[in-house]
């Protein structure tokens, strides 16, 4: 019988964590806080918790082969020299969409970098509709637009066959599948998954098991849900001890840990009493798959 676990491992609070990935050749969570302009890094060895300070919104980070990382920040692809503290601009793209930024991503099994905008709010609860974008950075540096008019590019990731691609534009509160061609990295013929009930709130961030199995956040629901795309159903659902739940991923020696980001941006003085851990990082373990 599998007994789900969870922690908070990372106490040092993030106005909009999002984006982790496991970096094997350090031991650590890699991961952003928009809203602080921050690329951060946690130490599972140490616990400690270093970070990187940019000067827009990053809503992405990835890692590199070479050492150092790819991010997306503002409206441009960058490098992140972590040792140096310096970033160096490879593209800037919607120089005529001020309001825009860019928001989650992730690297394809070829080693591209997707990565999405969307419209800031102009208040709260008010933005642009469909001004986002879905993007790929290829390895000689060039850019290709994968989608357009998208409202909030999040969640992405691939099938374990790579033919396949996942994303979710949060405003749809649905997963979408593509087809995919692994070899040019385009994506074709777009249909809907997975749409999230009531309870569920928006969808967020998104990552993929060692079954295949999709995991969704789903901010201000206090959840990541697990959906298997061959049927299209909500297979599991594990509720976090915070309403806004980010981004997911699988890290840690073997793989069998899930680390689960969260905000405390949106939350005002009430709510947040309510939610003292909000903002926090947690590790969730005792799943009933190798991961």
């Amino acid at each position: 019988m599998c007994s789900i676990k969870i922690e908070s491992v990372v106490k040092e609070k993030n106005r909009m964590g999002e984006c982790p990935v496991w970096e094997e050749r350090e031991n650590a969570l890699v991961y952003v806080d928009i809203n602080s302009q921050k690329v951060c890094r946690w130490n599972s060895v140490t616990n400690e918790v270093h970070s990187v300070s940019v000067d827009a919104r990053v809503g992405s980070v990835a890692l590199r082969k070479c050492g150092g990382y790819v991010i997306a920040l503002g409206t441009r692809f960058a490098f992140l020299n972590w040792e140096m503290e310096s970033v160096t601009t490879i593209a800037e793209l919607e120089q005529d969409k001020p309001n825009n930024r860019f928001n989650d991503g992730k690297v394809d099994p070829k080693g591209r970098f997707f990565a999405g905008t969307m419209a800031e709010e102009t208040e709260p609860g008010v933005r642009a509709r469909r001004q986002g974008a879905l993007y790929t950075l290829f390895p000689d540096y060039s850019v290709v637009k994968q989608l357009d008019q998208v409202d909030i590019s999040n969640g992405l990731d691939w099938s374990l066959d790579h033919r396949t691609f996942f994303h979710i534009d949060s405003l749809a509160y649905a997963v979408h599948a593509f087809d995919y061609d692994v070899h040019t990295g385009k994506i074709a013929c777009c249909k809907v998954l997975y749409q999230l009930e009531k309870k569920e709130q928006m969808p967020d961030g998104m990552c993929i098991d060692a079954e295949g199995k999709l995991w969704v956040a789903c901010i201000d629901g206090g959840r990541v849900i697990r959906i298997d795309p061959e049927t299209g159903k909500r297979i599991q659902t594990v509720k976090l001890p915070a309403s806004r739940i980010t981004s997911c991923c699988f890290g840690g020696k073997d793989y069998s840990e899930m680390y689960v980001t969260s905000a405390y941006d949106g939350l005002d003085k009430a709510a947040l009493a309510k939610e003292p851990r909000a903002g926090e990082i947690f590790k969730v373990i005792g799943f009933c798959f190798f991961q």
